[in-house]
């Protein structure tokens, strides 16, 4: 067999298979010899067909199967052993592939598109300059995280008197003529809160009432999503409370208020973990200092992203293989369309040419990874997980064995990789050009990263 390349242009190619009959017949015969020992078929014992019929039956499929297989393992071999680098994969070329009789041929050619990564040339200097923005830190900022933390680890105290925020919990009793009716509905335990009371008529008779008064309002007119508020409230289904049009009392009988933590010791352990702090002040410097580092991984993204523009913008104007790379995004999913991959080409082909760059910039500096640098990903997104829920105090031991989980997928192991890959990438670019730093308040900050 022979493979051979024809050159296009600088960005695309077409590879010749010349395949002759030595090189597949000797498999294609062992195949119908494996397949006619287990073949059943009518008038003739398992693995006693004669080996003619079953050339003549299967011989074409079989010969097809081994065709595939050998273009298939020889364009990858040749492409491996060639080193040619190749954005998406081969496809069938249209013009020079020719018909193939199976039932006449001996001898193929088989031909196939490749879309070539074309090589990219160019350099950093200080000219080059991107902006690094560093937030300033003000009491405002600082107090709306304390409240933030104040509210999270609040706690419900009884109260004696109805509020709109409170949680009122009483027995609710069906009314007729203003007297309970009979076989009517009855609701231990019933629970609502004023704030989501639509009207303001029907929450103004809860709002000031007290612990063993008794409210007479209407659920029809008291809740917005009717069916479902009053079903769940009733306890009843929602076809039931379709028909509820009648007055009910509400004889309360508790008053929970949510109130927020104080500012003391025990917020603070609970915050920042056991006797990290004693004061108020100490306290607010670390929130403080636990801020900067959540907004410093911000900025460090906002800044990836400008870093990548600029490898964009310096890759500047590349040509690829247009069409063929077109083509080859038709076969990758089968509900895609023409008029689907031309609308999405435009961003398609910007990411192709950022890819090669970014792979020409790490191989031409020997950029790599180490494994301590991999945890070190894993162990920063872990970290930012539990900031999202409010625990800034990770057990060690905690983020040791998530960190252990986390790299036991391979998929996850391969994206940690290429994180840590593409940090060093922006890291090296930094160290290229010149960097200026902008302070920003938080407001500013908020509205670029937005």
């Amino acid at each position: 067999m022979n493979v051979s390349l024809m050159n296009n242009d600088a960005v695309s190619c077409i590879v010749k298979l010349e395949i002759e009959k030595k090189d597949y017949e000797v498999q294609v015969e062992k195949n119908l010899r494996q397949f006619r020992q287990k073949a059943n078929m009518p008038g003739f014992r398992k693995g006693m067909v004669p080996f003619g019929l079953v050339k003549k039956m299967y011989g074409k499929s079989v010969l097809a199967e081994e065709l595939n297989k050998l273009v298939s393992d020889s364009l990858l071999n040749y492409i491996k052993e060639s080193q040619i680098r190749i954005l998406g994969e081969p496809i069938p070329n249209e013009t020079e592939q020719q018909p193939i009789d199976m039932d006449v041929d001996e001898n193929f050619n088989f031909y196939f598109d490749l879309a070539l990564a074309p090589v990219l040339t160019f350099k950093f200097n200080k000219r080059d300059r991107l902006t690094r923005h560093e937030i300033i830190m003000d009491n405002e900022t600082i107090d709306t995280q304390i409240n933030s933390y104040r509210k999270n680890f609040g706690t419900y105290q009884p109260a004696d008197v109805i509020a709109e925020d409170d949680m009122v919990k009483g027995t609710v009793t069906d009314l007729e003529d203003g007297m309970p009716k009979a076989g009517g509905i009855i609701v231990e335990e019933a629970i609502l809160m004023p704030k989501f009371i639509k009207g303001k008529k029907e929450q103004s008779k809860f709002l000031g009432s007290k612990i063993n008064e008794t409210i007479v309002f209407n659920p029809k007119k008291a809740f917005k999503s009717v069916d479902a508020e009053i079903a769940s409230f009733l306890k009843i289904d929602k076809e039931t409370a379709q028909e509820i049009t009648a007055d009910f009392k509400f004889e309360v009988k508790e008053i929970t208020r949510y109130q927020d933590a104080e500012l003391n010791r025990d917020l603070f352990d609970k915050v920042l973990g056991k006797d990290t702090v004693e004061t108020e002040e100490a306290f607010k410097e670390k929130i403080q200092t636990l801020i900067k580092e959540t907004y410093l991984q911000q900025s460090e993204s906002l800044f990836a992203l400008d870093v990548l523009m600029l490898i964009t913008k310096k890759a500047g104007d590349v040509k690829l293989a247009d069409a063929i790379i077109k083509r080859w995004l038709l076969t990758t999913k089968e509900e895609t369309t023409p008029e689907k991959v031309e609308e999405d080409y435009p961003k398609i082909s910007r990411d192709l040419v950022l890819y090669l760059a970014k792979q020409q910039l790490i191989k031409d500096n020997g950029l790599t990874v180490e494994e301590a640098e991999i945890e070190a990903a894993a162990k920063k997104i872990i970290k930012a997980q539990f900031v999202q829920y409010g625990i800034l105090n990770v057990p060690e031991n905690l983020l040791t064995n998530q960190t252990k989980d986390m790299l036991q997928n391979q998929e996850t192991l391969q994206n940690l990789f290429n994180r840590a890959l593409d940090e060093k990438l922006v890291q090296w670019v930094k160290e290229q050009v010149k960097v200026e730093t902008k302070e920003v308040t938080l407001a500013e900050f908020e509205k670029l990263y937005s």
